[in-house]
């Protein structure tokens, strides 16, 4: 075992999520949520026009709708001021679309993602591995048996531009339309990253996938959006990771996951969190399963 390795097998984990690494960005989005914001956002990442249309749709839904108080468990959601949170932060990457080896990542993004272990298991127990930093992927990697298969593993910037039309179909349509709550509507006005996943038909991915959401700026929020669509017969395990140090003010966490599960498919989605007390993390993940589709949720925490 490498020093590194025994160095992470040393640390508490409290520890091993709570560094922080310098902010370091290629574009930076002003405060708050405008109009002027969202058209930013979308002219940035070269958007076609029906995507900037549901953003502006979205966030008019957004406006116009209340802050939800009859959640069941909801907590105190005074502090959450969306006009003190940075909704954009690109990455300071060369490639766009991110990279598929680790070492051409930036020092301290590399680090950061090795503090946490990925490509180490990425190496001995998963089919493939995407890794958001910020809002933004900057690495994603699927072993080339599965796409030899027609499976599609990548991040969700690069399928609005290369699915468009499995994006158009099932985008915030029917699984998680923005009207369902303010905070569906806020994300669908300024998602950033994600996965994609599709499986065809009758094709089984025996190893998990694996997506991995890290904040490090303190301000800002993630509204990374995940899609995943399993044909008739698939069957897939789907991991999510998500971290983020302490923070000395309130970070946002707003994310959105639909699945679709084709008639006998199966999807199984894992989510092991660990975030800072002072990040709200105000999800909403929904699936549709056909006659025989089975979906399973399942979820865990680690540190404060």
């Amino acid at each position: 075992m490498s020093s590194k390795q025994d160095d992470l097998k040393e640390t508490n984990t409290e520890a091993r999520f709570e560094f922080k690494k310098e902010e370091k960005s290629a574009f930076k989005s002003e405060k708050g949520l405008t109009e002027e914001t969202v058209r930013v956002i979308s002219e940035d990442k070269d958007e076609p026009e029906w995507m900037l249309e549901r953003r502006l749709r979205a966030l008019e839904q957004f406006q116009e709708m209340p802050m939800p108080t009859d959640w069941p468990g909801q907590p105190d959601l005074s502090e959450v001021d969306v006009d003190e949170i940075v909704p954009y932060i690109r990455p300071d990457v060369d490639v766009r679309a991110g990279v598929d080896d680790w070492t051409e990542l930036p020092d301290d993004i590399k680090d950061t993602f090795d503090k946490l272990g990925i490509p180490e298991a990425e190496k001995n127990a998963l089919s493939g591995v995407g890794a958001q930093y910020e809002s933004e992927v900057v690495y994603q990697n699927m072993q080339e048996r599965w796409e030899e298969k027609g499976v599609i593993f990548c991040n969700m910037d690069e399928a609005v531009q290369e699915h468009e039309e499995l994006v158009r179909e099932h985008f915030m349509t029917k699984c998680v339309p923005p009207s369902d709550n303010k905070f569906a509507a806020l994300h669908g006005a300024i998602w950033s990253g994600g996965s994609f996943v599709y499986i065809p038909e009758n094709t089984t991915v025996d190893m998990p996938v694996q997506a991995y959401f890290r904040m490090n700026s303190e301000g800002m929020g993630q509204f990374e959006h995940t899609l995943i669509i399993a044909e008739e017969g698939a069957e897939v395990h789907y991991i999510e990771g998500c971290s983020a140090p302490k923070y000395s003010k309130f970070n946002l966490h707003c994310g959105g996951v639909e699945v679709f599960v084709d008639e006998d498919a199966h999807v199984q989605y894992s989510t092991v969190q660990n975030w800072s007390k002072n990040t709200y993390n105000l999800n909403t993940k929904r699936a549709i399963a056909e006659k025989g589709g089975r979906m399973e949720w399942i979820s865990g925490s680690m540190g404060s």
